[in-house]
């Protein structure tokens, strides 16, 4: 496998986020090459800032433009329902909040929001969602590393209950790789690149995770999700990625590699041969994607003879 490259340059997802990601080695030299006609990336950037200084509504507005664009992003649909539980809209805060735990079942952030929004609408599931987290917090023990979020998510959800006043997001979100900002958010995507390299591809997901807690559905980081989950054989998994990748950025050149390059080992050779296709509309006068993809097609991906 070639390596792949991350180069990260200052400014271009959106002026919000303050940085931009860009890979080399397979992806594009910069995410300004394929930018689609809407960024959700942007969006969600604004979406934090909003939230972060506690204009909820406008929190809202982008949030909800992210989460149309791209129905399947968690971080969007999680920050939706802290902004519209910061606005005091706590049905549509229950409304995100189970569409987000739709998404990720055991995710303890999703639950714990579900949990005081439906306690704060006065609504019996409350209790679904407390038992749910200490159930896990019995399961887990003090030392998993879920052990902190379960006992607080708990307590959350017990002092929406019992009436208590709510926290504000800025407080719960504090510390978070959501508020981390942009220099974290490189890092942890430089990070991931390395891991990949390394064929480390677990903990490379868990850095992405990181990165698009940062910096939302963007297409680079979804492209390299998609690329790891097909490296661990999870086909169908990266098939989600790479799909949603090229929904927001329909000209970008690493997911159409990769997407066809997937193709290949699934045996489709009809759909990689559209992937290359759409490749050299893309690059109208050839580029390293769309090369090692006719390289891909043409050995049908056997590694011995690329």
């Amino acid at each position: 496998m070639r390596k792949v490259a991350a180069l990260i340059t200052a400014g271009l997802v959106a002026g919000a986020a303050g940085s931009a990601l860009a890979m080399g080695g397979g992806m594009s030299a910069a995410p300004s090459v394929s930018a689609p006609a809407y960024d959700p990336a942007a969006d969600y950037a604004r979406g934090v800032a909003a939230l972060k200084s506690g204009q909820y509504k406008d929190a809202s507005r982008s949030l909800k433009r992210v989460v149309r664009a791209v129905p399947s992003n968690v971080e969007a649909w999680r920050l939706l329902g802290e902004a519209c539980a910061g606005d005091g809209d706590w049905k549509g805060s229950r409304r995100a909040y189970e569409q987000a735990v739709k998404l990720a079942p055991d995710d303890v952030a999703a639950h714990t929001g579900l949990g005081v929004a439906l306690a704060r609408t006065q609504d019996a599931k409350a209790k679904t969602e407390l038992d749910w987290l200490n159930a896990k917090a019995q399961a887990c023990g003090e030392s998993c590393p879920d052990a902190a979020a379960l006992k607080a998510g708990a307590a959350a959800v017990q002092g929406a209950l019992a009436g208590a006043p709510a926290a504000k997001p800025q407080a719960r979100l504090q510390g978070s790789m959501i508020f981390a900002g942009a220099a974290a958010g490189d890092l942890a995507y430089s990070a991931a690149v390395s891991l990949i390299n390394e064929h480390r591809y677990d903990d490379a997901l868990a850095a992405l995770t990181q990165a698009r807690a940062v910096f939302g559905p963007h297409p680079d980081i979804l492209t390299y999700e998609g690329y790891a989950w097909r490296k661990k054989g999870e086909f169908d998994r990266a098939e989600t990625y790479y799909r949603q990748a090229l929904a927001i950025a329909p000209r970008h050149r690493g997911a159409s590699e990769y997407y066809g390059e997937l193709k290949v080992e699934r045996g489709d050779m009809a759909g990689a041969k559209r992937m290359l296709a759409r490749l050299d509309t893309i690059c109208a006068y050839g580029c390293a994607e769309a090369e090692e993809l006719r390289r891909w097609i043409d050995h049908r991906g056997d590694p011995q003879l690329r």
